[in-house]
């Protein structure tokens, strides 16, 4: 696979230029040039997801919330769960008022039906349609399909390094959230 030229607006001396945010004294000038390269190639990453996400979301007529509820929906039939109003809002993090009108919308849209709970005669279960199912394999499960080439082609210990980089970004970026502090407000 060659190599793309990728922009210049992931390069830590565009973003970081007089290294405030980051010290990268003990790094050589190659090794800031493959940081570079993997943090362009996230960029370039997330920029892709972005467009395969309204893409799916414009054909399906849904909004990002909509769709992250047809893929739990979908996750659920698939392993066979059952899903209440009450666990999509938990998923979603959203009231159980907004699942209500959000499950409302989708019925009247024919992407999603009501059903008895099997085990529960109080509750209800909510369940993705065969055709909004099919919908979303062919819209975002073929994207998402692709990821598993590019893992498949690497060594295993290839694969060891990624799942390392990934799960280490994810935690030092969450941690980096709490470290954030609006502008003029004191550290405690």
């Amino acid at each position: 696979m060659k190599l793309e030229e990728l922009p210049k607006i992931y390069d830590l001396s565009a973003s970081d230029p007089r290294s405030e945010l980051i010290d990268r004294s003990a790094q050589s000038h190659e090794e800031l040039q493959r940081i570079d390269r993997i943090m362009a190639e996230m960029g370039r990453l997330r920029a892709v997801e972005r467009k395969i996400s309204l893409a799916s979301q414009q054909y399906m007529q849904l909004n990002e919330t909509d769709m992250r509820a047809v893929r739990f929906l979908i996750s659920a039939k698939n392993t066979g769960s059952f899903v209440t109003p009450s666990a999509l809002a938990k998923h979603l993090k959203i009231s159980t008022a907004s699942v209500t009108k959000m499950i409302d919308k989708m019925e009247k849209a024919g992407h999603v039906v009501r059903t008895a709970h099997p085990t529960d005669r109080r509750s209800l279960c909510v369940e993705v349609t065969n055709g909004a199912h099919i919908a979303a394999r062919e819209q975002v499960g073929r994207h998402h399909a692709a990821r598993f080439g590019a893992a498949a082609r690497l060594s295993q210990a290839e694969q060891e390094t990624v799942i390392r980089f990934l799960a280490e970004t994810a935690h030092d970026v969450e941690a980096s959230i709490a470290s954030v502090r609006e502008p003029g407000v004191p550290a405690a």
